[in-house]
């Protein structure tokens, strides 16, 4: 096993620029407008057109963005296809529009489609009595919860272009071809349902599942509240393993191209055990969700870390309850605690 990562691609591409990581594949970033403030998008080159994976959130300055991409290093040849890895809004954010605007065909997991264009129809001018209740549930801090309830909620179709009938399911072990290259489609989950990863001799596209230098985000929604992520991604991590090689490029949604997999995939099983062997320690008391910060994140979280800090912290204690290692209850101010079992 390698002990370290390497990076070979340490300079990022320019906005409406591409850098070439191996035969017939650019990487392009396109910025988002948050501390995680880029997504990584891939193009394939088919020969007369391209394959497209991942794509950004949809705006009018992604649409700038994407017309120079277009016109500049993707030398003016057509997108014929889109290949979208998740349904998260920076992922499938303007597939709708090569789409409608370009002809593309959407390729993507049924789970990933079906999600995005359930949620891309969900408008809301406030919060739904079922996200109130998930935020009580999960302690949320009261000075926040009344702002937020008074609030127009972030809505998918904010920053994701409508989604036409129509798309090419993946499943696991398909055969994609694109770039020269065959692809076979292997499914994570945890951060994602049914997120899809294509894998090629010595190259890997692993969206957010596979990521170098910071761990996805695991959260529980409103949508599914009594979901178990950390269940799903400890188990998608553990066999993806078994494919993973030391020198295989992996192309990630987020941050730098690296080289060292097996090494990264224990890193990203361990992060989450440990945490969940501190959390547990910790809930020696009964604690909400909202009073598990520290132990899960070894920090403080402010700002506009806070939500997706306390979805994650929502699944790692609904997991050990889940697990049988945690109690949950009731408080009277309508958050769950959790507190060991034994305790």
């Amino acid at each position: 096993m390698s002990q370290k990562l390497g990076y070979p691609f340490p300079d990022i591409p320019s906005e409406g620029e591409a850098i070439e990581v191996a035969q017939g594949i650019l990487w392009m970033r396109l910025p988002l407008p948050m501390k995680l403030d880029h997504v990584n998008i891939y193009a394939l080159d088919d020969g007369d057109s391209w394959t497209i994976v991942d794509t950004g959130f949809y705006s009018k300055r992604g649409v700038a963005i994407w017309e120079k991409l277009l016109a500049g290093p993707l030398g003016g040849k057509p997108v014929s296809r889109v290949i979208v890895t998740h349904h998260h809004p920076d992922h499938i954010g303007m597939a709708g529009w090569f789409q409608t605007a370009h002809g593309a065909e959407l390729i993507t997991t049924r789970t990933a489609w079906l999600m995005a264009r359930m949620l891309v129809l969900d408008n809301q001018d406030r919060p739904t009595a079922q996200s109130l209740t998930f935020w009580k549930r999960a302690g949320m801090d009261a000075e926040i919860y009344a702002q937020r309830a008074q609030e127009r909620p972030f809505n998918f179709a904010d920053c994701v272009a409508p989604l036409p009938l129509g798309y090419r399911r993946v499943r696991e072990g398909d055969v994609l071809h694109a770039g020269g290259r065959d692809w076979t489609v292997r499914m994570g989950n945890g951060h994602a349902p049914e997120h899809a990863t294509l894998w090629a001799d010595g190259v890997v596209l692993g969206g957010d599942q596979l990521l170098p230098s910071i761990s996805p985000n695991l959260g529980v929604y409103p949508t599914e509240p009594d979901a178990d992520p950390v269940a799903d991604w400890l188990e998608a991590c553990e066999r993806l393993n078994a494919h993973a090689t030391p020198d295989q490029l992996v192309l990630p949604g987020h941050k730098l191209p690296f080289t060292g997999l097996p090494l990264r995939m224990r890193q990203l099983i361990d992060n989450h055990h440990g945490a969940l062997k501190r959390l547990l320690d910790f809930l020696d008391t009964p604690k909400s969700a909202h009073e598990c910060f520290l132990p899960l994140f070894k920090r403080d979280i402010r700002g506009g870390e806070y939500g997706l800090a306390l979805v994650e912290s929502v699944a790692h204690c609904a997991h050990l309850y889940l697990a049988g290692q945690a109690v949950r209850s009731l408080r009277e101010d309508g958050a769950y605690t959790y507190q060991r079992k034994g305790a």
